[in-house]
């Protein structure tokens, strides 16, 4: 959908003497920045509720929910980022301030103060929103357990905002652990969204979040499933990112999107300043490839609608 035929980018680098691998490349970004640029998306006006979760830390995994969240807001989505992780990276790279005073999703769980209360416009954009983590949040796995409705505690206070500050996506930033947070967040979500890092046991842990995906099924919410998964860290010169990738998409041929996010300085600079690559450079490889996974996520939905 975004790419062009690898046999015309050839061709016209070659009729220039340009035929290098380097070449080629920054042949390919271009062609893909240019659609990019013509790329239209509608939403729906349903919200979808996603939860970006994986066991295995190193993945990727806030790195994504936030850029994710940035791109589809540049789409024209109007985005709210859940920050549910106590080490609050995913409040840092919005640009959303979130020290010990701040009033955080730590007071929504355990106080029951209301979502509207805490939620914060990031700097990147007009529609793009966080509801921050602080240190605080590191305690609340212990003191939920003797909250009453301890699992149902973020989906209340979320029905509850979006009944009046209704969103386009809301995503979900999920702790490495499965405990009584991303017990909330599963609860509260209807899409389980998956960053696979493209290394040596990428798969592994994976059959253990299934696994609670089922329970939370079962017991707690009937609405979850696996609806995506985003190849992350990928290497096209090795081998082995090669092997991983397929080995994925046998797995999940449905659930795995076309697009891959490449290793990248950039992607990894850009939380040190507040920002995600969205806004830190949205010219780079890394950018552009998370932009194409939000026109991605969002043109699922709206395949799926007409269907």
């Amino acid at each position: 959908m975004f790419h062009v035929k690898q046999s015309e980018k050839a061709s016209s680098n070659s009729s220039f003497g340009m035929d290098t691998p380097l070449a080629r490349e920054l042949a390919d970004l271009t062609a893909r920045r240019r659609a990019l640029e013509s790329v239209s998306v509608t939403f729906t006006g349903e919200t979808r509720v996603m939860t970006v979760s994986n066991q295995k830390g190193g993945v990727g995994k806030t790195t994504t929910a936030v850029n994710i969240a940035s791109a589809l807001a540049g789409l024209g989505a109007t985005v709210l980022v859940i920050d549910l992780d106590p080490q609050g990276n995913a409040s840092t790279a919005l640009g959303v301030p979130h020290n010990g005073d701040t009033a955080s999703i730590y007071d929504v769980l355990i106080d029951g103060t209301s979502l509207a209360d805490i939620v914060q416009k990031s700097p990147e954009s007009d529609n793009l929103f966080c509801a921050p983590s602080t240190i605080h949040l590191a305690g609340a796995e212990i003191e939920l357990v003797a909250q009453v409705a301890r699992e149902h505690r973020l989906r209340t206070a979320l029905d509850e905002y979006l009944a009046s500050n209704p969103v386009d996506f809301v995503i979900i930033d999920c702790p490495p652990s499965l405990g009584l947070l991303t017990i909330n967040a599963f609860t509260a979500a209807s899409e389980v969204f998956i960053p696979i890092q493209c290394e040596y046991y990428a798969l592994e842990g994976l059959s253990q979040l299934l696994g609670s995906i089922q329970m939370i099924q079962k017991h707690l919410n009937p609405a979850l499933h696996l609806s995506t998964i985003l190849l992350t860290m990928y290497d096209g010169r090795t081998r082995l990112a090669q092997q991983v990738a397929e080995e994925v998409r046998g797995h999940f041929p449905d659930q795995v999107l076309t697009t891959m996010i490449p290793r990248s300085v950039r992607v990894s600079e850009a939380p040190s300043f507040g920002q995600t690559v969205i806004s830190y450079d949205g010219q780079s490889a890394g950018a552009i490839a998370y932009r194409e996974a939000a026109v991605e996520i969002a043109s699922r939905a709206a395949q799926s609608k007409e269907k």
